[in-house]
């Protein structure tokens, strides 16, 4: 009898404490999958009550557990959709021409714009069961993840070097091949810091999507979120304490189990010429790597991992020799009259189905709130830009510094700003410090860090060959920031304001109410209005606000950022 060759995995030597590690992991993230999936199953009825969530902190380990896993499952989704709509929006010309535009208008639509419209629909997609309600949640977090990381992937397929594009069609690779040989390697870093922003970004929004208080409905699933949201309505200083403790510690872990592995396997994608010098590590990447359990199964998966790239390579075609369309100004003129067509009726539906409820001094006054919150996210624009641009730099030019600061700046920009939002309330109150000013600060806390990973991305992918050049030829000081940095990062800090502008749209929602108890402090803003309109189910001025919201951040998009995304494409990439 013949003896099969073994793996070269297995012929290195025999199975270790890593492989005890890995498979003891593994377990343990299946058997808590499990549970907490299987919690989601009971039964739910409208109008029955939804399970209510304790105070007491021993309950927190699994309500933190039952929020990270809507959060993975958001981001997955999100992932995957970042992946297809960009790619379908970077080479398809007359597709662009509505994605883009469309991922604005969906980019400021509030996440209580999307709880109303679907949460009754999940509920009645599965009945009887309170599935529906946890669909209706990861929905929300889905809704505020994946339109930052979609704009960046976007940005960084129309930004792919040309030489190396040019190389994809002189070496007739299939569509396929070029998605997963050049344009994901080069996305890789910036949407890697844009996915762990968009984490946080869903942890931000965690207490309104556990805590669903829409159309006069509230509808509470165990979690994090609603044990602050419960905290705060208790008035319970300790409880939302423990909240914020028990947040710090799931932060870290899904920092060092999670993202910091993935950031030190990304710095292999980095365009150089020279040696890449420094890298941060990771010591979860450190026990896979000693273990055999991850070569074997790469090894036994690889047939099936090349049948399969061997099938999509046939399936979606080769590279044309042009990126982009020809030219076809006939039925482009066609597509732009009847694309305009379609926006117009749909405006005019919705005007009138506002004007029905709605008086015209009423319009005017959500004009005049709308205008107030754009000056709020105009002024944090520019401070966050004067304040985090220089550190993201430092830190995506040094690695010695990135290993330190990094879990720092992970920490900051993953933990919620909004459980801090009850004793910014009452430090307002004590101050003095009207919310109109106050509700800068509180957006900013949760806005400001697109800014920041994008600058840290863009720098990283900045060649060091680049950087060594510019110490060779003595580039110093502003100099150095003019010829080299500000080019460098340009493209990434533009995409970093287009979703640090909306993310502070919406946070405008939450930041312009707060509330501890039975004391709320309201400003003078758009997202006031809508939260009001929301909690009390007025659907013509939930419409009205989120439309006003949609046109100033879609206007805004296509008066400013478009065309510096334009500036980026045509001066400022490799």
């Amino acid at each position: 009898m013949k003896l099969l060759p073994q793996p070269e995995a297995l012929r290195r030597g025999g199975f270790g404490l890593p492989d005890l590690l890995v498979i003891l992991a593994v377990l343990a993230a299946l058997g808590l999958i499990a549970h907490l999936g299987s919690e989601a199953m009971v039964r739910f009825q409208p109008p029955q009550i939804t399970p209510t969530v304790s105070l007491d902190p021993r309950n927190l380990p699994e309500y933190a557990a039952r929020s990270t896993l809507r959060m993975f499952i958001a981001l997955g989704c999100s992932t995957l959709f970042t992946l297809v709509y960009g790619s379908l929006a970077a080479h398809n010309r007359r597709a662009e021409r509505v994605m883009i535009p469309l991922l604005d208008i969906l980019q400021s639509v509030p996440v209580l714009g999307f709880l109303s419209i679907t949460v009754t629909g999940f509920i009645a997609l599965f009945p009887g069961s309170l599935l529906g309600l946890e669909a209706a949640s990861i929905f929300a977090i889905f809704t505020s993840q994946v339109w930052n990381m979609t704009f960046c992937f976007y940005q960084s397929l129309r930004t792919v070097p040309k030489e190396l594009a040019e190389a994809a069609s002189l070496y007739r690779l299939s569509r396929w091949q070029r998605f997963t040989r050049l344009e994901l390697p080069s996305a890789a870093i910036p949407l890697l810091w844009n996915a762990m922003m968009s984490f946080g970004g869903g942890w931000f929004f965690l207490a309104a999507s556990e805590s669903i208080s829409v159309l006069n409905q509230t509808y509470t699933l165990p979690g994090i979120g609603s044990y602050v949201a419960a905290a705060v309505a208790a008035r319970e200083p300790r409880a939302l304490a423990w909240a914020v403790v028990t947040m710090a510690v799931v932060i870290v872990l899904v920092d060092q189990l999670f993202w910091r592995p993935l950031v030190a396997w990304s710095h292999r994608f980095r365009i150089e010429q020279s040696g890449a010098g420094d890298v941060s590590g990771s010591w979860v990447g450190g026990v896979l790597r000693s273990a055999r359990i991850p070569a074997l199964l790469a090894e036994i998966l690889a047939p099936a991992s090349d049948w399969f790239d061997r099938l999509l390579s046939v399936l979606l075609g080769r590279v044309s020799g042009s990126p982009v369309e020809p030219e076809a100004p006939g039925p482009d003129r066609l597509f732009d009259v009847a694309l305009l067509a379609a926006v117009g009726l749909l405006l005019m539906v919705l005007l009138h189905f506002i004007l029905v409820a709605v008086v015209p001094g009423e319009l005017v006054s959500a004009l005049r709130m709308a205008l107030h919150t754009l000056g709020r996210v105009v002024l944090l624009l520019v401070a966050a830009t004067l304040i985090w641009t220089p550190i993201g730099v430092a830190i995506g030019f040094q690695p010695r510094l990135a290993r330190l600061l990094q879990p720092l700046v992970q920490f900051l920009a993953s933990f919620p700003a909004n459980f801090v939002f009850p004793f910014a309330t009452l430090l307002f109150l004590r101050a003095h410090v009207p919310i109109g000013w106050g509700s800068i600060l509180l957006m900013a806390l949760g806005a400001q860090w697109y800014i920041l990973f994008n600058t840290i991305a863009g720098a990283q992918t900045i060649p060091s060959d680049l950087r060594e050049m510019a110490d060779s030829v003595g580039l110093r000081g502003l100099e150095r920031w003019r010829r080299l940095i500000l080019p460098g990062i340009f493209s990434a800090w533009v995409t970093g304001g287009v979703t640090a502008s909306g993310g502070a749209w919406n946070a405008s929602i939450l930041a312009e109410v707060v509330s501890w108890g039975d004391t709320t402090l309201r400003a003078d803003g758009i997202g006031a209005y809508i939260a009001q309109a929301t909690h009390e189910g007025d659907w013509p001025r939930i419409v009205l606000g989120i439309g006003l919201m949609s046109l100033f951040v879609v206007g805004f998009n296509r008066l400013v950022w478009r065309r510096l995304y334009a500036l980026a494409e045509r001066r400022y990439h490799l």
